[in-house]
């Protein structure tokens, strides 16, 4: 969980990158840096946007046990946890990509066969020899 506004200031994908490696899945906010939130999505961490109310609940919960679950459901668009649940918007674009660990580079590979076969029918480049 994060505050409001989080991942202002971070224009670059390195910002998503480095909470990736260190294991983050999600983040539950009220509000997401608009370039944060769109890196986020496109790099497969899940950004989700609850109402404040919903994030101050889960953080009361956390505060209390340390342990206590909380379960991000892309599938459902859920968030659930003792004594909450909340229901998340999600673009149907961004949660697909997600659900299947696609990026920008495996979309585009997906279409390899057809790639293939235009630059296969495409006649070669050969730079002319320009005398000075």
């Amino acid at each position: 969980m994060a505050g409001p506004d989080f991942g202002t200031g971070s224009s670059r994908e390195h910002a998503v990158w480095a909470l990736q490696n260190y294991g983050f899945k999600a983040v539950i906010s009220s509000r997401f840096a608009d370039i944060f939130r769109g890196n986020s999505l496109k790099n497969g961490l899940l950004t989700v946007v609850l109402d404040q109310k919903v994030v101050d609940a889960l953080w009361d919960l956390v505060e209390a046990d340390p342990t206590a679950e909380i379960a991000v459901d892309l599938q459902d668009r859920q968030v659930r946890a003792e004594g909450i649940t909340a229901d998340f918007d999600l673009d149907e674009n961004a949660r697909w990509r997600l659900l299947n660990g696609l990026d920008d580079i495996s979309i585009t590979l997906r279409n390899e066969p057809d790639i293939a076969a235009y630059e296969a029918r495409r006649p070669s480049f050969k730079p002319s020899t320009v005398q000075v």
